[in-house]
């Protein structure tokens, strides 16, 4: 099955943004807190989306708590920055 529905959650700001074509969606959600991450990637699953990103602003802790929360059903993966980055932040 061929990827159509892609789900990215950045922190930062409250948004919802959706954008895409007849075969492919990306729906992009900004939340204040890592921990709204969760009711965040709750509402991406219930939406069919098949894969979640989150961005560089979620700790490994975080990533795992919206991986248990949404029960491992869709992949999850998590941008990572190197210690180089993170002090220019």
């Amino acid at each position: 099955m061929a990827l159509s529905k892609f789900g990215f959650i950045v922190t930062g700001d409250t948004f919802l943004q959706d954008q895409g074509t007849a075969a492919f969606q990306m729906r992009v959600i900004g939340v204040r807190h890592p921990e709204e991450g969760i009711e965040a990637a709750r509402s991406l699953v219930s939406d069919g989306y098949q894969l979640i990103e989150l961005c560089g602003g979620f700790s490994p802790v975080w990533a795992g708590k919206i991986i248990e929360a949404i029960d491992y059903a869709v992949p999850v993966g998590v941008v990572a920055y190197g210690p180089e980055s993170i002090n220019s932040m």
